[in-house]
């Protein structure tokens, strides 16, 4: 699987009569997708896109997990995400390809996740500790994607010196995932503080009142911050994603 900028050297070599053409050409005639029957893997998201294709673990069987996972190795991709992997899966597709587990943010990665390689640092912010399994969901996607990480767990604005304890990470970061549950208001209080763009992701974390995560995100899409984007409740990887692209806007 060609990444970016490996398509980029490619096509350097034949500019440069290093390559021939015809040679290139095996390279990229590739089939854009495989067919496994249950799953048609986008073997050029990568070229497209500039990240290859992650596998969305709820619902999969160990089996299916294991043989995408395998596929996309198959085709160079170094490091392969698995998000919403259950713990049952471990074992099974652990036994088939070389698997890390972390359960924490139910992610599973193979392979090794690769050298940062964004502009800055991606900030993963969480209002409590309850938040932390989406907070690892999303640190590890942006890991994952090449960014370096820095995590500020249980800064919540019932203490709001905790935060403000982590100004000088606040003021440097490029990208800021702020996470948080209840009445979500943590993200209103980090956009208050940043010049980076910062994307709020509300939790199901809460009462009764808090509808598994609508007041938050009602509370984060009515941010009187400049500069706050909202995604879906409890969308960890999403938010990763995202502060990934951010991060490596002007990166060859």
């Amino acid at each position: 699987m060609m990444e970016q900028k490996e398509l980029r050297a490619l096509l350097r070599q034949v500019a440069d009569g290093a390559l021939d053409v015809e040679d290139a050409l095996v390279h990229l005639k590739e089939a854009p997708f495989e067919d496994l029957g249950f799953a048609k893997l986008d073997h050029h998201r990568a070229v497209r896109q500039g990240v290859a294709e992650v596998i969305y673990g709820a619902g999969k069987t160990p089996e299916q997990i294991a043989d995408i996972a395998d596929a996309l190795r198959a085709r160079g991709q170094k490091t392969v995400l698995i998000t919403r992997m259950s713990a049952q899966a471990v074992d099974f597709v652990g036994a088939r390809v070389p698997l890390t587990y972390h359960e924490m943010g139910h992610i599973g990665i193979v392979g090794e996740l690769p050298a940062p390689d964004g502009a800055g640092t991606v900030v993963i912010a969480t209002g409590g500790t309850s938040d932390m399994p989406v907070a690892e969901e999303a640190a590890l996607t942006a890991q994952a994607l090449g960014n370096r990480v820095v995590r500020l767990y249980d800064v919540g604005v019932a203490g709001l010196h905790r935060l403000l304890a982590h100004t000088e990470d606040i003021m440097h970061a490029r990208a800021i995932v702020a996470i948080a549950g209840m009445e979500g208001a943590l993200a209103s209080v980090i956009g208050g503080l940043a010049d980076c763009p910062v994307i709020a992701v509300p939790t199901s974390v809460g009462y009764g009142a808090s509808f598994g995560g609508l007041a938050a995100l009602l509370s984060m899409l009515n941010s009187c911050a400049s500069g706050v984007s909202v995604v879906n409740i409890d969308n960890g990887f999403g938010a990763g994603y995202l502060a990934s692209m951010i991060n490596h806007i002007g990166v060859k």
